[in-house]
């Protein structure tokens, strides 16, 4: 560096020092004066200290007032009133001739809601009832037949069986005449014609003898006739016996005529018996008659019944206590058979479900205490845990997620809890299925 440059650098550092100098005078003095200023703001310092040290506490209190307010209990914002609602449909069809109710009225268990036309279904069943009538006159005709076709056939049974008896007696009494009358009487009939004509040939031939005699007056006259009688008489015994013969052999066709009637009258009687016997089969087809025309009773009984109760539904009640609501049915309105017409809410008998995190559940168990906050009025109400699902939510929405595809993600799941609320004083005015709660369960 040559002489020139040095001093040029030497100016400068004395300026340099020469500014340094008059800013710092200023800063000196105030220094000076620091002690003086410094000792005034100290209240203010301290104040804002204790507010500091006021908020910490407060913080730390409320900490822990949250620490401790929260052990041995779980909760959860995510719950709902829950309660049956209860469809009230037709179970005929028909025109609707009156509405008792409107939305959001209170009604009480078999007050009438509703009223169907009845003009059709009282024309059914007074139609029933008098096919019951028929049916019951139709058994009692059925029944009296029982006994009478019983009786009629088996007296017939016994009159065939009777002729019967008395067609044998007499086949048995003419076979014993026929054999009698084929066996004795015809043969000495014969015997005597055999006699008689040998009696007559041999005294026509001693006439013929006789003549020869008279004529050539060998003999008298006197005689001769008496050859001549005895010839006639042996001729009218001749004449005698095969008469006798005729009779018996005509007696003995008559008898073989009798013998062969009675046995066609046995024949006859047998078959009157199969008839009459057949006859009484009649019995069993009439108890069924009559057995079936009892069942016919029933039938007709039971439509009675159907017609009835289609006739006592045209009267639409409510089924318990609650609050009607979404009601869709209005006068001259043509409904269905399951045709919903309106809603009841019962609103003594509503519980809440609140869907806690799988993490809170470690000590949830049935029947621990509970309480339930409803937003719309801010008050709470106490019950108890009456049980747990046996599902997660998503597992049973319409579509639950399928983890075994894409990228999985594990993501906290819900399972609805069911509690159960303690009897309400004075009933329950509030709550309404669907309005959300804060749910606490203690447990322990």
């Amino acid at each position: 560096m040559t002489e020139k440059e040095r001093m040029e650098s030497q100016t400068l550092d004395q300026g340099k020092e020469r500014e340094t100098s008059k800013m710092e005078t200023p800063k000196m003095e105030t220094r000076a004066s620091e002690p003086a200023r410094v000792a005034a703001p100290r209240p203010k310092n301290s104040s804002r200290r204790l507010v500091i040290l006021v908020v910490f506490l407060a913080i730390a209190a409320a900490g822990l007032y949250l620490w401790v307010h929260s052990l041995n209990r779980v909760s959860t914002d995510d719950a709902q009133v829950d309660g049956h609602i209860i469809p009230v449909s037709s179970k005929i069809y028909g025109k609707i001739s009156e509405v008792l109710i409107d939305d959001n009225q209170q009604v009480k268990k078999g007050q009438v809601l509703a009223r169907i036309d009845p003009a059709d279904y009282q024309a059914k069943l007074d139609q029933q009832l008098a096919a019951v009538a028929v049916a019951e006159s139709q058994a009692q005709g059925a029944n009296a037949g029982v006994p009478l076709t019983r009786d009629t056939t088996g007296s017939s049974v016994t009159a065939a069986e009777a002729q019967l008896g008395a067609a044998k007696a007499d086949y048995d009494q003419a076979r014993v005449e026929s054999e009698r009358a084929s066996t004795a009487d015809i043969a000495v009939a014969r015997a005597n014609v055999e006699t008689a004509q040998a009696t007559a040939d041999h005294a026509q031939a001693d006439l013929i003898r006789m003549k020869t005699l008279v004529d050539k007056e060998e003999i008298s006259r006197l005689e001769y006739d008496s050859y001549d009688s005895t010839a006639r008489v042996a001729l009218s015994q001749l004449q005698a016996a095969r008469d006798k013969l005729a009779s018996v052999t005509k007696d003995a066709e008559t008898k073989k005529a009798a013998l062969i009637s009675a046995q066609a009258r046995i024949s006859q009687a047998q078959a009157g018996i199969l008839q009459a016997k057949a006859t009484q089969q009649q019995v069993p087809v009439r108890v069924a008659d009559a057995s079936s025309a009892s069942a016919n009773i029933g039938a007709a009984r039971a439509n009675v019944e159907a017609a009835r109760l289609d006739l006592s539904y045209t009267t639409i009640v409510a089924p318990l206590d609650g609050v009607v609501t979404h009601k869709s049915v209005e006068v001259g309105q043509i409904v269905q058979q399951g045709q919903g017409l309106l809603m009841l809410v019962p609103l003594q008998d509503v519980w809440v479900t609140a869907n806690f995190k799988e993490t809170q559940l470690a000590d949830v168990r049935d029947g621990q205490r509970a309480e339930v906050k409803a937003d719309l009025s801010g008050k709470t109400y106490p019950g108890h845990v009456d049980s747990l699902a046996a599902a997660t939510g998503t597992r049973m929405s319409l579509l639950p997620p399928e983890n075994a595809t894409g990228n999985y993600v594990k993501v906290v799941q819900r399972i609805p809890v069911k509690i159960v609320l303690d009897p309400i004083p004075g009933g329950n005015q509030v709550l309404r299925p669907g309005m959300n709660i804060e749910a606490t369960i203690f447990t322990k």
